[in-house]
């Protein structure tokens, strides 16, 4: 007899579309849904990054289909949707992972600068999500998954665009949520504290910034990106089939109350 957690959490049969996957975060998470049984579908930007990661995927034992698209056109997004769904013949789960960020105090921000942030990080989400919605919609339903920030609720210094951004797809997920409730798509975020990865190596790569952050951190340190699996294959998987406009916060317990200490 099949146990509980093995038919709440399979993803036997499924497909999934993950944007940003040659990235720390992306690749992770499209190799976790691909562990629970997802044929999966890789998009980036850089064909460098997507052959590394098709190569970490398939050598993982995954299912795997690869596409490269600019997702600050919103025409390319909805290119990309269409053509996953028509190769994967259908579209279960969207993991929007691809973000982007520059450093940078308010006063030095360009217009360029925001731009470029907010397209990636939300606009793209928004077109991305518009092109899956009649597919998963037609097919009876499907699982959308967010990956927003705490900083979409926690203001940091230097990262203004960025955090607006986030705020801005935990904002979205909600009103999605609400609209495609009627055809069982379910839209969720999931906000990730700091997480060890080449992205915020400039933050953590420092001596002075990594005592700071042990002190900040309730849990001691930053997060792995194995740390975001498990909120993933909730929000993919059966398991979370009345769970919708949420955003699940993995950041080793800021939130919680930490004391806050100027970096």
């Amino acid at each position: 007899m099949a146990r509980i957690v093995d038919t709440l959490f399979s993803l036997e049969g499924k497909t999934a579309l993950v944007t940003g996957a040659g990235g720390a975060i992306g690749r992770v998470l499209a190799k976790a849904l691909a562990d629970s049984g997802a044929t999966v579908a890789l998009h980036d930007f850089d064909d460098a990054r997507l052959e590394s990661a098709r190569k970490e995927v398939e050598a993982a034992g995954g299912k795997v289909l690869t596409f490269k698209a600019d997702l600050t056109d919103a025409k390319a997004c909805r290119t990309l949707v269409d053509e996953a769904h028509a190769e994967l013949g259908r579209l279960d789960i969207l993991l929007n992972s691809a973000g982007t960020n520059r450093r940078k105090p308010i006063v030095d921000v360009t217009p360029e600068d925001f731009d470029a942030i907010i397209d990636v990080n939300l606009r793209s989400i928004y077109f991305l999500s518009q092109a899956a919605q009649p597919h998963m919609a037609a097919q009876g339903g499907g699982k959308i998954i967010n990956i927003s920030s705490l900083s979409a609720k926690h203001a940091f210094n230097t990262i203004s665009v960025y955090a607006a951004s986030k705020a801005g797809v935990s904002q979205l997920t909600k009103a999605m949520a609400r609209e495609w409730v009627g055809d069982n798509i379910q839209v969720n975020a999931i906000e990730p504290g700091f997480v060890k990865t080449e992205f915020t190596r400039p933050l953590w790569d420092d001596e002075y910034r990594a005592e700071w952050f042990a002190r900040f951190i309730p849990a001691g340190r930053l997060a792995h990106p194995d740390e975001l699996i498990g909120a993933t294959l909730l929000l993919s998987s059966a398991a979370s089939s009345y769970i919708t406009g949420q955003a699940i916060v993995v950041d080793g317990g800021v939130l919680s109350g930490a004391t806050w200490v100027k970096p």
